[in-house]
């Protein structure tokens, strides 16, 4: 773990690609990876790139920390604690692809403040991510669906690449599936999967 993990520095920005022993042509970073079926895929098909994934519950940690060692892959490290804290470290420009991948949809009303796709951090999204990255949203709720849609869409800083609904109904070929996503399935819920493109800064 002590390799995995990784703090925030004391002041100024995080350098993303030093956080890794080998030289990285990109950074991807996935917030909430669960029990960590996706981050590990990704990183395992895309062995270039350096993955940081964000997660606080300790269960999902040891899980992909086992997988990690399992697997012997070295292109993760691990960030265990608020996402908002990371994403304000990052350095502009500095993340080619995101996740966020059925987030808690905090369905009362009196907690909606607590989403993570909310204008605010978007704006921090648009911050990190480079011209043209992409961000990849996920959910099996309807309610948090429309939320993030009418957030991502009004904001003018992503552009959604969706052209027909199967664009969004169904999970594209490198888009490895999670634990949470199967539970979906066996529940009769129906998950959606969202893309959309950083606009080029002016």
């Amino acid at each position: 773990m002590p390799e995995l993990k990784f703090a925030l520095p004391a002041c100024g920005a995080l350098d993303p690609p030093g956080l890794f022993a080998a030289p990285v042509s990109a950074v991807w970073l996935e917030i909430g990876f669960g029990g960590g079926e996706h981050l590990a895929a990704q990183a395992e098909a895309n062995p270039e790139i350096g993955f940081i994934g964000c997660e606080v519950f300790e269960n999902g940690i040891a899980r992909l920390t086992a997988t990690i060692a399992r697997s012997g892959l070295d292109n993760i490290r691990i960030f265990p604690d608020d996402a908002r804290l990371l994403l304000a470290a990052l350095p502009a420009g500095s993340v080619e692809r995101a996740f966020v991948l059925f987030p808690d949809p905090w369905p009362k009303a009196r907690h909606h403040k607590r989403r993570l796709i909310a204008p605010a951090t978007l704006d921090q999204f648009a911050r990190i991510m480079t011209d043209g990255a992409e961000l990849r949203l996920a959910t099996d709720d309807p309610a948090y669906l429309a939320w993030m849609l009418e957030a991502v869409t009004a904001h003018p800083e992503f552009r959604w690449t969706a052209r027909r609904p199967a664009d969004w109904r169904t999970r594209p070929p490198d888009w490895p599936p999670t634990r949470y996503q199967e539970k979906a399935l066996a529940a009769g819920r129906t998950p959606a999967f969202l893309r959309f493109v950083r606009r080029a800064r002016v």
